[in-house]
């Protein structure tokens, strides 16, 4: 005989699954890019093609970045930028973390948005600091939610020692200034798992 009961109890432990399941990153949907502007007033926009991330059933959240993947479509650049700024063969990943209280997020239905400002920590470099990011959550579907920045996070080199880095790159490429401050922002998708 077919009892009505353990299948309800079944789909809504299907339904509930979202709310205590891990959320993973999908890197072929988000994007982290940043700006860099030479000569005081040539902004150019560039992005990391590998990311990684997880959001744990407690809120907890990481993203790590691999360096090597950065791109800024001038081959050379992407080049002098792992090695001389970034040093990849001794900091071959940066890292972003934060807690998030997910509640909130998951009882959006579909297609609702809800604001966010919280701190993250930024690892690069092999230093470590704090910003307030303001984040903008949407629930896309039961199983897959989108984060964005509302404003970008404006990273300084002189707080990551990135400073030697970024005056050999403008000593190699010729150029009077690159700016010491970065804009970045960043498009991520999570899906349940």
């Amino acid at each position: 005989m077919f009892s009505v009961k353990p299948l309800a109890l079944a789909l809504l432990a299907c339904a509930a699954l979202p709310a205590h399941a891990a959320w993973y990153l999908d890197n072929e949907s988000s994007r982290l890019s940043f700006v860099t502007t030479k000569n005081t007033e040539i902004a150019e926009v560039q992005r990391f093609l590998v990311l990684h991330g997880k959001v744990d059933g407690k809120g907890a959240a990481q993203l790590q970045v691999e360096l090597e993947s950065v791109n800024s479509a001038v081959p050379l650049r992407d080049e002098r930028m792992r090695n001389e700024l970034f040093q990849i063969k001794t900091f071959p990943e940066a890292l972003i973390s934060a807690q998030i209280n997910l509640q909130p997020i998951n009882d959006l239905a579909p297609g609702a948005q809800i604001e966010l400002r919280l701190p993250i920590s930024v690892t690069l470099h092999g230093k470590t600091q704090t910003y307030s990011a303001e984040l903008l959550a949407t629930r896309l579907d039961d199983r897959r939610f989108q984060v964005v920045t509302l404003e970008p996070v404006v990273l300084h080199a002189e707080d990551f020692d990135l400073m030697p880095g970024v005056a050999a790159l403008r000593k190699a490429a010729g150029l009077a200034s690159i700016s010491l401050s970065v804009p970045v922002g960043a498009v991520l998708i999570f899906t349940a798992r």
